[in-house]
């Protein structure tokens, strides 16, 4: 776990909600749910999870904050789809075929709207050469126990980062500023607007984590 704060977070524009700022969020528990646009998971599990614990701990002082990203599928991860999916329920690429497929769609629109401030993540081109000593850092950030690896397992992991970060185009910044991992992501800030969890997936202890927090003084 890394010193970040809730400044860390970046949000390059809001599309619901906003503009929050730190100052506006100290004093609450802060639930930033990480999504993709393009990611059925995050429609499926992670955004009603979300919608969730925010109509259960609203009043008790829990503040969630949607912050969609990119990582990858630039093309259909974009503010431009961000915009539709608030304002008119409507949903994209692969989330629109799983959740047609699983019948959660409405009138070919999602079913729910989301209650909470949605922003989007700064996304900018990647302009990084790709280095030995970037591949390198990248491994140990995004794997704590590389060094634990095996020497084939290392040289494996190692060309494979390679091939990821010659092929990415954007960088999204809050995305690689906390190492998460994909989408779905959770990212938890106490009342003092300290980091105190970084989660990939579903995670099911986020009830219990946001309650602890909240009985926090």
């Amino acid at each position: 776990m890394n010193n970040h704060t809730l400044s860390d977070i970046t949000v390059d524009v809001w599309v619901q909600g906003g503009p929050l700022t730190l100052p506006d969020l100290l004093g609450s528990v802060v639930l930033i749910e990480v999504f993709q646009v393009n990611c059925p998971g995050c429609f499926i599990y992670s955004l009603p999870r979300a919608i969730d614990l925010h109509q259960r701990y609203h009043q008790q002082g829990l503040a969630v904050i949607g912050l969609a990203t990119a990582f990858e599928d630039y093309d259909k991860n974009t503010l431009e789809n961000l915009r539709k999916l608030v304002t008119t329920g409507e949903v994209i690429g692969e989330t629109l075929k799983a959740l047609d497929q699983y019948g959660m769609l409405s009138e070919g629109k999602l079913a729910w709207k989301i209650p909470f401030a949605v922003g989007m993540d700064r996304v900018v081109a990647e302009t990084e050469p790709v280095t030995d000593e970037r591949v390198q850092q990248y491994a140990h950030e995004f794997l704590p126990n590389f060094e634990n690896f095996t020497d084939d397992q290392k040289k494996s992991v190692l060309q494979q980062v390679r091939h990821y970060l010659e092929q990415k185009s954007m960088r999204a910044e809050t995305f690689e500023r906390f190492a998460l991992q994909g989408t779905p992501s959770c990212i938890l800030f106490d009342r003092k607007g300290e980091l105190k969890d970084v989660s990939f997936g579903q995670i099911d202890y986020k009830q219990a984590m946001v309650e602890h927090f909240l009985a926090e003084k």
